[in-house]
């Protein structure tokens, strides 16, 4: 299942990440058409290990990529990966400052060694006073006062998926673009940096800057202050729990008559949209007793082709039945190593109406690649195994 359009086709990525924010920015790459090396120690990513919430992480964000395995606490192991390095367009790591220094890689060291190649660096923050911190996704949301809004006071609450590993590698893809383009007007390798901390404050600036004009601090969402009459989550008769919105007055007038609620419309008290946003504890309990005696199959029925905003309230295992999902290129079907298959959503957008996935979503074995790519770039056998670390993997 090959995408037509894949506008990095030609490029080598050579990727040596973990966990999610780095692997997600060599996926999007090779979604686009690039060629994805990723180097792996002997023993393989640990990630590949990962169980629980962290089993889905590896065969998520590693489709598509080539497996070397190197050795990099030995020189052959360092000098097979500057071999991979000569011909590569982008390198892309998500290692401790410190530790790529030490091993040589620094990206001060490789702009000097190879003035094109364009290094993409994944980081717990810019430079700054935190630099040097560990960071993960949940420090972050943490820090940035994500977790606070997301919970109730007092309860803070990080947001229900590594949705800031991955907007951080899909930032870190997009600084790779910008590179790319300048590096074909001015013929020169780019150093990036892209910092989880930095991308969550991303998340959060439009509570910030509501401070910065009104000086006063928006409340947690769950308790957040309404701007609608109804955006709120209600029970139908049949125990369903369904979301409903009504953000303009056509949709609260829409809302009133598919409910039969004909006494709001002409209730003098809500006459305009503030009106019936002030009015919210005592509108929403009648809106809830009128949804309560509706089916989640009638409500939905009615509310779509009337434009209201309306939502189940799924589960993300739910989504592999989901018509929508399911619909010609929702789902994409990737092969593990040992040969089970399993589906995932690719780039959230089209091109010409064609979704891009770049030439394969399968997982790779440990090395599976190892033979071929370093025997490409002139590598002998033997410099191969000694590189490879052959025979000492667990």
């Amino acid at each position: 299942m090959t995408s037509e359009i894949r506008p990095l086709a030609g490029l080598r990525v050579v990727e040596m990440t973990h966990m999610i924010m780095g692997p997600t920015c060599g996926m999007f790459l090779g979604f686009l058409g690039a060629e994805v090396i990723k180097v792996e120690p002997p023993e393989g990513d640990k990630t590949r290990d990962l169980t629980g919430m962290g089993r889905g992480f590896y065969p998520t964000f590693n489709r598509g990529k080539k497996s070397v395995t190197l050795d990099l606490k030995t020189e052959a192991g360092k000098a097979a990966l500057h071999r991979l390095l000569e011909t590569a367009d982008v390198f892309v790591e998500n290692f401790r400052d410190q530790s790529l220094a030490k091993m040589g890689f620094s990206p001060e060291v490789l702009k000097a060694r190879y003035p094109s190649l364009i290094v993409s660096s994944l980081k717990g923050f810019l430079k700054g006073p935190y630099e040097n911190r560990t960071a993960m996704d949940e420090v972050v949301q943490m820090m940035t006062g994500m977790a606070y809004m997301t919970g109730p006071t007092g309860r803070p609450l990080r947001i229900g998926s590594s949705a800031n590993d991955i907007m951080g590698g899909l930032f870190g893809a997009f600084a790779v673009l910008a590179a790319l383009l300048e590096r074909a007007k001015d013929g020169k390798g780019h150093v990036l940096r892209t910092g989880l901390f930095e991308n969550c404050l991303f998340l959060v600036a439009q509570h910030m800057v509501q401070f910065d004009i009104e000086g006063r601090e928006a409340p947690p969402m769950p308790e957040r202050e309404f701007s609608w009459p109804v955006y709120d989550i209600f029970e139908t008769a049949d125990a369903r729990q369904i979301f409903v919105g009504a953000v303009t007055e056509g949709q609260w007038i829409t809302l009133c008559d598919i409910l039969g609620l004909a006494e709001l419309k002409s209730d003098p008290r809500l006459i305009s949209r503030m009106d019936q946003i002030n009015a919210r504890d005592w509108t929403v309990p009648i809106v809830a007793e009128a949804v309560r005696s509706r089916n989640f199959a009638d409500l939905i029925a009615a509310f779509e082709p009337a434009g209201i905003p309306f939502s189940p309230i799924h589960r993300p295992a739910e989504m592999y039945d989901d018509p929508h999902v399911n619909r010609p290129g929702g789902l994409f079907p990737s092969t593990l190593p040992e040969g089970q298959t399993y589906r995932a959503p690719i780039m959230p957008f089209e091109i010409d109406d064609q979704p891009i996935h770049g030439d394969n979503l399968n997982i790779v074995g440990i090395g599976a690649d190892t033979q071929e790519v370093l025997a490409a770039v002139g590598m002998t056998q033997s410099e191969i195994v000694e590189a490879s670390g052959e025979g000492r993997q667990e």
